[in-house]
C-alpha cells in the first residue's frame, strides 16, 4: 500500500476508535432519582456535524502512463464524487451504471478483506438484501423495507436454477417458479400456445463465437485461424440449432450497436479454400485437437452440447481436424478461457452489457485482455483512439480499421447473433425481459403472492460482481447493489439510481457524480461518496489491500477500463 494510502485508511480508523469512545453512555439514575429530559440536537446539527467529521479519501494512479482511462477518483464531499480520466470517454455514463461497478460500504469492504464473506453476502442498496444462499440449491432474498426508490412487491424472493431447458419449462408450467429464462427454441409455440404462461422475447443485442488462443499451435499460425473462419459452414449451424429470429454473424458486434458493423463482412463458407490454407500451414491432413465448453444454455448458445457436436462434425469433415468434445464446469471454464489458458477450440459468448461498440471490442480485444492469446495492435490500437471520440460517424472509420482487422487475424469466429425467449406464468404482472442488464425481481408481482420464484440457467459463481462476468452471476447482484446510475427497463439509456447526476466538463475528462441523499444499505449504513471511492478503488486498484475478490481478475475494471491502475509491472 502506498504511504498516502496507509495514512487515510488510518484516519479513517482513528476516527472509528474516537468516534465509539467517545459515544455517550446510557446515564445512570442514582437513587432512582428522575434525569432531566436529555437536549438532542437538531435535524440541521445533526448533519453538519456528520459533514464536519466526513474524511474525504480518494484512489489514484501515479500519472496517465500507464494506458488506463482513470486517473483518480475523489470523494469530494459526503456526497459528491469527482472522476478524473485520462481522456475523453463518451461512454462514462453507459459504464457506471454497470453492476459490476455497483456501490457496498466502505467498512464492509474492509471488514471481508475484499473476499471470503464479501463473495456470498454482498451489502448492497437494492429492493432485496441476501438472506441465504444455499450453495447447489437457492439464494432467498429479502425486500428491503428502507429501500429509497419503490418497494419491491413480493416480500421475498428466491432465485432457483437448472440448466437443462425442458426442465425449467416443467417447473414453470407445474407453478413451482413464477419465471425462467431461455425458453428452449422447440418450446416457443407450447408456451404460446398455453393459457397459464406467457412468453417474454429478449432484444439483448449478443454474440457466439468459436474461441481460439494463439499462444498454442498450431493457433499461433493466422493461416490455420483463417481456414477455420472459412472452414465452418455458420448458417446451417443457426438453422438447425437457433430460434426464428437468429442471424449469421456478419461482424462481431451485432448491426444494431452503432459502428458495430463497419468494415468488412466475415469469411463465406469455403471448404476448399480452408484446406489450401491448412496445407500452406503444414497440415494437409489437419490435426488433433479439443472443443471445450460449459453444458449451460446461454442466450447467444442455446444448445450447446449439440453445437459442439456439430462443430465437431463439421470440422472433421470439411478440415480433417479431430477435436475432443471436452464439457467443463462453469465457473472454471470461465477463468480457464478468459484467461487464455485452454489449448484447443472453445465455445463462448457475449450478451451486451450497455449499448456502446466498447462493450463488446474494447473488452475482448483490448491490449490487456489475454483471452485469445498475445493481444494484436492492429485491433486494440483503433480502438483505443476510437474510443475516445464522441460522435458515432467520426470514430466510424477507426472502427472498419478495427473490423477488419479482427477479420484478417481472427482471433475468433463470430458465428450467430441468437433471439431468445423467458417465460413466466400468466398471473405474474409486469414480466419484462430489459435489453441491457436483468430483469428486477422487484418489479415483478407474482400475482399477488408474497414469494416470487425465479429460475435460471445455472447457480451463480460468486455474488461479489466486481470481479465477475457471467450473467447467472450478475443477475443476483442486481437485485441487492446498486450503481450510480442505472439503465432503463426498455432501453440502454441511463437514469440516476445512486447518483441524481453524473455532470463532464467541456472534454469529457472530468464527470462529477451527485449522490442521492439520505440511501440506506442493508446493514444500515448511510451512503456516501468514501463508500463509492472504496468500492471503485477495490476494483481497479491493483495496489489495493482489498483487490482479491473471487479470482483476482476484476476484468470489466481492466477491460472496459483500459487496465487496472498501481498494477505490478508486467501484471495486472
Amino acid at each position: 500500500m502506498k504511504p498516502h494510502k496507509l495514512l487515510t485508511f488510518l484516519v479513517i480508523g482513528l476516527l472509528f476508535g474516537l468516534l465509539a469512545a467517545c459515544a455517550p453512555a446510557t446515564p445512570a439514575a442514582p437513587g432512582g432519582e428522575a434525569q432531566a429530559p436529555e437536549e438532542h440536537p437538531t435535524a440541521e446539527a445533526t448533519a453538519e456535524e456528520a459533514h464536519e467529521e466526513f474524511v474525504p479519501t480518494s484512489v489514484s494512479a501515479e500519472s496517465c502512463d500507464y494506458g488506463g482511462k482513470i486517473l483518480s477518483i475523489e470523494a469530494v464531499d459526503p456526497l459528491t464524487v469527482q472522476f478524473n480520466l485520462c481522456s475523453p470517454d463518451p461512454a462514462f455514463l453507459a459504464k457506471v451504471a454497470f453492476i459490476p461497478f455497483g456501490i457496498q460500504p466502505a467498512e464492509w469492504i474492509a471488514q471481508t478483506g475484499g473476499t471470503g464473506e464479501l463473495l456470498e453476502h454482498p451489502i448492497g442498496t437494492g429492493p432485496y438484501m441476501i438472506e441465504q444462499w444455499d450453495r447447489g440449491n437457492q439464494i432467498t432474498f429479502k425486500r428491503f423495507d428502507d429501500y429509497w426508490g419503490e418497494p419491491a412487491f413480493a416480500e421475498t424472493a428466491v432465485l432457483r436454477w437448472n440448466q437443462e431447458g425442458a426442465a425449467r419449462l416443467l417447473e414453470l408450467q407445474a407453478g413451482t417458479v413464477d419465471m425462467i429464462t431461455n425458453v428452449s427454441p422447440d418450446d416457443y409455440e407450447r408456451v404460446q400456445e398455453d393459457p397459464n404462461l406467457q412468453l417474454i422475447t429478449s432484444e439483448n443485442p449478443n454474440i457466439f463465437y468459436l474461441g481460439m488462443t494463439n499462444t498454442f499451435e498450431p493457433f499461433n499460425d493466422v493461416r490455420v485461424r483463417q481456414a477455420v473462419a472459412m472452414g465452418i459452414d455458420r448458417q446451417r449451424i443457426v438453422d438447425n440449432f437457433y430460434p426464428a429470429g437468429s442471424e449469421v454473424a456478419s461482424h462481431f458486434t451485432p448491426c444494431s450497436i452503432p459502428n458495430g458493423c463497419e468494415g468488412e463482412a466475415w469469411y463465406d463458407f469455403n471448404p476448399e479454400r480452408a484446406r489450401e490454407l491448412l496445407a500452406e500451414a503444414g497440415y494437409p491432413d489437419g490435426f488433433s485437437t479439443s472443443i471445450y465448453y460449459r453444458d449451460v444454455f446461454r442466450v447467444y448458445l442455446p444448445e450447446p452440447s449439440l453445437v459442439a457436436v456439430e462443430i465437431q462434425n463439421q470440422l472433421r469433415e470439411n478440415l480433417g481436424i479431430e477435436a475432443e468434445v471436452v464439457v467443463m464446469e462453469s465457473g472454471e471454464f470461465i477463468a480457464e478461457s478468459t484467461d487464455g489458458r485452454l489449448d484447443g477450440f472453445y465455445l463462448l459468448g457475449w450478451g451486451a452489457d450497455y449499448p456502446h461498440v466498447t462493450n463488446f471490442l474494447d473488452f475482448h480485444f483490448g491490449r490487456n485482455n489475454p483471452q485469445f492469446g498475445e493481444p494484436y495492435p492492429e485491433i486494440y490500437e483503433p480502438l483505443e483512439q476510437a474510443a475516445q471520440i464522441a460522435d458515432p460517424a467520426e470514430a466510424a472509420p477507426l472502427y472498419e480499421q478495427a473490423n477488419n482487422a479482427i477479420k484478417e487475424l481472427v482471433p475468433m469466429v463470430p458465428i450467430a447473433h441468437g433471439a431468445s425467449a423467458d417465460a413466466a406464468r400468466a398471473d405474474v404482472e409486469n414480466a419484462y425481459v430489459p435489453p441491457f442488464g436483468a430483469t428486477k425481481f422487484a418489479r415483478l408481482n407474482p400475482g399477488g403472492r408474497d414469494i416470487l420464484v425465479y429460475m435460471q440457467n445455472a447457480e451463480p459463481i460468486s455474488l461479489y460482481c466486481a470481479d465477475e462476468t457471467d450473467g447467472e452471476s450478475l443477475r443476483p447482484c442486481q437485485q441487492v447493489v446498486e450503481a450510480l446510475l442505472q439503465y432503463k427497463m426498455d432501453s440502454g439509456e441511463t437514469e440516476p439510481a445512486l447518483a441524481t447526476s453524473c455532470d463532464p466538463n467541456e472534454d469529457l475528462t472530468v464527470w462529477v457524480c451527485h449522490l442521492r441523499e439520505g440511501v440506506k444499505f442493508h446493514d444500515g449504513s448511510t451512503l456516501d461518496a468514501n463508500d463509492v471511492v472504496a468500492s471503485w478503488a477495490a476494483g481497479i486498484d491493483a495496489s489495493n489491500p482489498y483487490h482479491t475478490g473471487n479470482t483476482g481478475g476484476f476484468d470489466y475494471y481492466a477491460y472496459l477500463w483500459g487496465g487496472l491502475m498501481n498494477a505490478p509491472e508486467g501484471g495486472q
